[in-house]
């Protein structure tokens, strides 16, 4: 049941109308794992850290069960830092700034003992990484799930065709969708996508949800409303986390399986946008997962009496 989570490690300098902090630990990776890891251990993960990476924040995902053979840690380097402005409506964030440090020299390896997992959940980064990490697995995983930015569509297209032909699933959010496709309509977007390669297509709308796309299917997932969301840094990757984490366990790759897997993934996203960074992940319980499920398939949940 083991999943892989290539992706980074990184400290979050957060602006928000509700609030600001300084530095704070975030990365898609670390958001993958916190919330894959209520559902499925062991989460393999590969990424790079500098020296000021905290030691209790590697413990903290150890006790989790998050392994960590595959980061590696640069001694005389920085660890990757990333800070923005969000703006009132909380979609539409100003990068302020970014340091590559340490992800500048990343040349990711999977270890020997990572060798095996069925299901491999690449981040956004480079698809050079990205196609990196799917090449040095000796047998393919059954399910490859990766994320993408606008930004590599800007610089990096062919590498970005190349390994969208390698991997099962792909996550973006509906404005990479239009852009990816040269396509207003998402329903059009989507079909100009899944012939590039994965078979499925999950796009993310934040505050409207997400929509699963495979041949002529569509689910709608709707997102929670929530009285508070302090910090939506990470809720995708939480979303990627969650859903994984849910295929992971349940090892059911079917269209059906995934609607149910990106509801998961939808909770766990609604809980980290509570609390800044991965605050809010770290002291979430079964317990709290399982009510929020249910409070999603409530949101979802009427008959219809045609007589």
């Amino acid at each position: 049941m083991s999943l892989i989570s290539v992706g980074t490690m990184a400290f979050d300098a957060i602006e928000t109308p509700f609030g600001k902090t300084d530095s704070i630990v975030g990365g898609s990776a670390t958001y993958v794992a916190y919330a894959a890891s209520n559902f499925v251990n062991p989460v393999q993960q590969i990424s790079i850290v500098g020296y000021d990476f905290p030691a209790e924040e590697m413990n903290e995902l150890k006790t989790r069960g998050v392994t960590l053979d595959g980061v590696e840690i640069v001694p005389d380097k920085k660890s990757f830092f990333w800070s923005g402005r969000y703006h009132m409506d909380m979609n539409g964030r100003d990068t302020l700034v970014t340091d590559l440090n340490v992800l500048a020299d990343f040349n990711p390896r999977v270890p020997d003992s990572y060798q095996g997992a069925e299901f491999l959940m690449l981040g956004n980064l480079s698809p050079n990484i990205q196609i990196s990490v799917i090449e040095q697995m000796k047998k393919r995983p059954k399910l490859i799930v990766m994320d993408t930015m606008n930004f590599w569509m800007d610089i990096a297209m062919p590498d970005l065709e190349k390994v969208l032909k390698m991997v099962d699933v792909l996550l973006v959010n509906d404005s990479e969708a239009r852009q990816l496709s040269a396509q207003y309509s998402l329903v059009k977007a989507a079909k100009e996508i899944l012939k590039m390669g994965p078979k499925y297509l999950i796009v993310k709308k934040g505050e409207h949800g997400a929509l699963l796309f495979h041949a002529n299917e569509v689910f709608y997932a709707p997102a929670l409303p929530l009285e508070d969301v302090f910090d939506p840094t990470g809720a995708g990757d939480t979303f990627a986390g969650g859903f994984m984490g849910h295929i992971a366990k349940t090892k059911d790759i079917s269209f059906n399986n995934m609607k149910t897997a990106i509801i998961v993934g939808s909770a766990m996203a609604s809980f980290c946008v509570e609390k800044f960074g991965p605050t809010r992940l770290k002291e979430i319980t079964k317990a709290d997962i399982d009510e929020r499920i249910q409070q999603f398939v409530q949101l979802v949940s009427f008959e219809i009496n045609f007589e």
